[in-house]
């Protein structure tokens, strides 16, 4: 083999390599936005978590990606240990169908039709078409498809490139010798895990084996232990994945290691000890592409049911492999998973999920401060501050998280979501602040024993009734992202401002009359300047809502618009809250 073959074999591999990540990536980029929710939403049981996880890694061409996908969800407590162990399973045969796909570069012959299907003639038709689409049209879809074929026409060429450079290996004595001293089944596993995990891809480890056998002068006593060790390497990537992962995530990457381990041991005695017994001559056949794509999925899917009957063995095993670690404090946005970047069909989903807890524990803070005010409690007092701080982590959480998300390749409508969530999160955070705020007076009233008239407590159990029905409104219409509900939302802020007002002029005339105190008077204008704001922060996110579905984000002119153009709406709901709120 000389200096011109090697570099020939080492372009082959790195054109394979890459040929192979521009088509998983563009596959991603298409079926992956589906594929992700479906594996999220739809692996509630074994059998269905196995053909799942099998159908994903065979469209998306890598069992990493399912894997580590499944680490995220369960790290996030989107999906049980139990489920993830199925779609695992599944993933370990899914990864297989790479194999096949690799076969087609080896298609030759002398036929007409033949001919049409060979490696050079499909390789050509799938590049141009490729280039087509991906310099032709606007279309980002059509972009992706295009990364697809051009991905598998390199892909192909790297092989080809490869097996051209290897064809000569057969009559080199050293080449036979390495590949006579692999047929030795520890050994031969043991290279085959080393390189793989070298590779981070057990579907280029095969693709590489493959370039080899067809050199004609692999057996498949040489084939076999190297495909078992290339399913044990590929467990090394997601053990990587898990680094800083909670308890469960870290388990269920080991769950990737431990059941191909277990697989290919069971496997590799069963077959050796059969094969010491009947002595099988099958093992001296010579192996190419095709028949080496054969045995890999066979392999793999003999594993997947050897398995399949001891899930609960697995997961019982996993979880004394990695210890329970000692409970800290639960993090509310434990959802936003770096993992999911990758796949931003699942980090929109998982912000939206985040964002609308943030939203529910702003409005369950500013209910439970109101009724401070008129029933003031220790216990409920600690609990708004800790739902003011759990918004707190919230806003830092999702916007460190969007800002990340904004940088990946997205959907006009995921773009949508995620200026939305970044355009409110801030407002839900100071709405909760204003709970605490509100909080703070209702103890201050408590501590001191302060005694408001009947009119001032009138007033404040109208205007807190009116605000709770303006955090009600603006945060159903959010999750459900209703614009007709969230039309209402500045009807209402505008008679809470006028009903704040109004009640600071009424309390002008108690202090004049004696009614009230100044010391009463401050407190009391702390919690109407505090429900003020929390109907402007509404305000500004039922606005915001209003602005980014019309593709713009200019509060002040949706503002005026609401009040002009849409008056006689406006106006009606503006009465209608009137005659509801009214001192």
């Amino acid at each position: 083999m000389d200096i011109s073959e090697i570099i020939s074999l080492f372009s082959g591999i790195a054109l394979f390599l890459f040929g192979m990540t521009l088509m998983g990536d563009g596959l991603k980029r298409v079926a992956g936005n589906r594929l992700e929710l479906v594996l999220y939403r739809l692996s509630s049981t074994t059998l269905r978590s196995v053909l799942l996880g099998t159908g994903v890694t065979g469209v998306i061409q890598s069992s990493c990606a399912t894997s580590v996908m499944v680490v995220g969800f369960v790290n996030a407590n989107m999906m049980k240990r139990r489920q993830a162990i199925g779609v695992i399973l599944g993933a370990i045969l899914g990864t297989s169908v790479t194999g096949w796909v690799v076969s087609l570069s080896y298609l030759e012959g002398s036929g007409d039709w033949q001919q049409l299907l060979s490696t050079n003639t499909l390789t050509g038709l799938v590049a141009v078409t490729g280039v087509i689409l991906r310099v032709f049209s606007k279309d980002q879809t059509r972009h992706h498809i295009g990364d697809i074929l051009m991905g598998f026409a390199v892909l192909m060429f790297g092989m080809h490139t490869m097996s051209g450079a290897v064809s000569g290996l057969k009559e080199q004595p050293w080449f036979t010798k390495v590949l006579s001293s692999l047929s030795n089944p520890v050994l031969g596993i043991l290279v085959g895990t080393v390189f793989t995990a070298i590779l981070q891809s057990a579907s280029a480890a095969v693709g590489i084996v493959q370039a080899l056998s067809a050199s004609g002068a692999m057996a498949m006593e040489t084939a076999l232990p190297l495909l078992m060790g290339v399913a044990i390497g590929a467990s090394f990537p997601v053990l990587l994945s898990a680094l800083g992962a909670n308890t469960d995530g870290k388990r269920t990457a080991w769950i990737y290691l431990v059941a191909s381990t277990i697989g290919v041991l069971v496997c590799a005695s069963i077959f050796y000890l059969a094969d010491t017994i009947f002595r099988f001559e099958f093992l001296l056949k010579t192996m190419n592409p095709f028949s080496l794509a054969l045995v890999n999925s066979v392999l793999r899917l003999v594993m997947v049911l050897l398995l399949l009957p001891f899930i609960d063995a697995l997961d019982a095993l996993v979880c004394m492999i990695v210890r329970d670690e000692r409970p800290g404090e639960e993090d509310p946005a434990m959802r936003l998973e770096d993992r999911f970047l990758a796949h931003p069909s699942l980090a929109v989903e998982q912000s939206r999920l985040t964002v609308n807890d943030m939203a529910e524990r702003a409005r369950e803070a500013i209910s439970s401060a109101l009724a401070l005010t008129a029933n003031f409690s220790k216990v409920g007092f600690e609990a708004v501050k800790r739902m003011e701080n759990d918004c707190d982590r919230y806003e830092d959480a999702l916007g460190s998280y969007l800002v990340k998300l904004t940088g990946r390749e997205m959907t006009r409508r995921q773009n949508e979501d995620v200026s939305k969530y970044l355009h409110t999160i801030s407002d839900f955070e100071r709405i909760s602040d204003h709970a605490r705020n509100i909080a703070e007076s209702a103890a201050e009233i408590h501590n001191k024993k302060m005694d408001f008239s009947f009119d001032a407590t009138r007033e404040l159990a109208t205007i807190s009734a009116a605000v709770r029905e303006i955090v009600r409104l603006t945060v159903e219409a959010f999750i459900e992202n209703d614009l007709t509900e969230a039309t209402r939302v500045e009807p209402l802020e505008e008679v809470i401002d006028r009903l704040c007002d109004e009640a600071k002029s009424h309390h002008v005339e108690r202090l004049q009359h004696g009614l009230c105190t100044i010391q009463q008077g401050f407190v009391f204008n702390d919690l109407l300047t505090g429900m003020e704001r929390v109907g402007d922060h509404c305000s500004n996110i039922a606005l915001a809502m209003l602005e980014l579905a019309e593709d713009a984000f200019d509060t002040h002119a949706s503002q005026h618009r609401m009040t002009s153009e849409q008056s006689q709406d406006f106006q009606t709901a503006f009465e209608d809250y009137s005659a509801r709120f009214a001192l």
